[in-house]
């Protein structure tokens, strides 16, 4: 398995020293997209049920975040303004 991602390697930097120009770029832009395509496909995207769920975890977690950072900056600035009258 080694041997084939040393080969494949080897091979890729040999095209990119041997593709200049507008032809060796059109070239690399198409076997960019190719190989986009298939990675899509190894995605398994989540359902609709998983998603509306993580969605409202992430919505829980944000607020009680906010809530709490709001609660410590009412805190200090209070502590800060007695501080300093």
């Amino acid at each position: 398995m080694a041997k084939k991602k040393g080969k494949k390697a080897a091979e890729k930097q040999k095209e990119q020293t041997t593709s200049t120009g507008l032809v060796g770029k059109i070239k690399e832009f198409i076997e960019f997209f190719e190989e986009s395509k298939v990675e899509i496909k190894k995605v398994v995207w989540p359902t609709r049920k998983e998603t509306i769920t993580t969605c409202v975890a992430v919505l829980v977690v944000s607020l009680v975040v906010a809530l709490y950072l709001g609660v410590v900056d009412l805190a200090l600035s209070k502590i800060v303004e007695a501080i300093l009258s």
